[in-house]
């Protein structure tokens, strides 16, 4: 398997448009890597590619990647979309792919459901075809690729929230991916808000994780003066501190990236304690171009 972050940030990316907290502002000037909304592209063989959660900056990013160029008239290497959840940095950029090409769109049925009861989605042409997917079963994303999505605890999309907000939901709103060619296997989780004993089991036999690296602690927007949220409120686990992801994901024996990382987030930047803490647990932190082969 080879994977490549299209993008390495949270909704909004870095920098958002309209923030000018320390890390957007050295993005602008260039100080720090700019990123892209949270994606990821895997391939077995370098022709047929698969996409997790499409962003609005989708069409930037595949043109950031030569391998997922067109090689004729009307061509795309993108075989399938494959949706965690219904936020709107996972399923705006599915509006830039309506050009005609087949691919087909894994997500749960719930999730589809979520896009049926939206018109706008109906701009998709009848070659992108809907595949539901249930929990627990697998199915082929591409040849040889098996996946399996599976519920972690996180909540609604923003724009389906109600005055009570449960933030630790199980079910298919919000899944995690499990992939595997029959040698290595890796996990997609970009959205949890907790890792449970359940969790843990699923891991087991991870070779590398991409998990959910939002905040990284959990009064940061807050304290930042950027959000009225925490990391909980909005179905984010920290990375740091004793429920943290780092702490909560000690044990498990796999290579580990951070992604969907929020603006805000100290560790953007290469010399902070924050950014050296996660290279000393044993992490890695994702950019946006970077390329991981198992």
């Amino acid at each position: 398997m080879r994977f490549l972050v299209l993008g390495a940030a949270a909704g909004g990316g870095l920098p958002q448009w309209n923030c000018g907290c320390r890390n957007c502002r050295d993005a602008r000037l260039g100080r720090i890597a700019s990123a892209t909304q949270s994606s990821l592209a895997v391939t077995l063989d370098g022709q047929n590619w698969a996409v997790l959660n499409t962003s609005p900056d989708i069409r930037v990013q595949l043109q950031n990647c030569p391998s997922m160029h067109p090689q004729s008239l009307r061509h795309s290497p993108l075989r399938a979309v494959l949706l965690t959840n219904g936020d709107i940095d996972h399923i705006a950029g599915i509006l830039s792919l309506r050009e005609q090409s087949p691919f087909t769109l894994f997500a749960t049925a719930g999730l589809l459901d979520v896009l049926e009861a939206n018109p706008v989605f109906n701009a998709l042409p009848a070659a992108v075809g809907r595949h539901p997917v249930r929990l627990s079963d697998g199915f082929e994303l591409l040849p040889g690729l098996q996946a399996t999505v599976f519920a972690v605890p996180g909540k609604v999309p923003l724009f389906m929230e109600d005055r009570q907000v449960q933030t630790d939901l199980m079910g298919d709103q919000t899944v995690g991916v499990r992939l595997s060619d029959g040698a290595k296997t890796a996990y997609y989780i970009p959205g949890c808000s907790g890792v449970s004993a359940e969790l843990l089991e699923i891991l087991a036999d991870a070779d590398h994780i991409f998990f959910d690296g939002t905040l990284w602690h959990d009064q940061e927007m807050i304290q930042s003066g950027t959000g009225t949220k925490t990391g909980q409120r909005m179905g984010h686990i920290s990375i740091s501190g004793p429920e943290g992801s780092i702490a909560g994901l000690r044990s498990v024996d796999a290579a580990k990236t951070f992604i969907h990382i929020n603006n805000t987030n100290p560790v953007w930047q290469p010399g902070s304690v924050q950014h050296a803490e996660v290279l000393a647990a044993g992490w890695t932190i994702a950019a946006d171009g970077m390329e991981i082969a198992l």
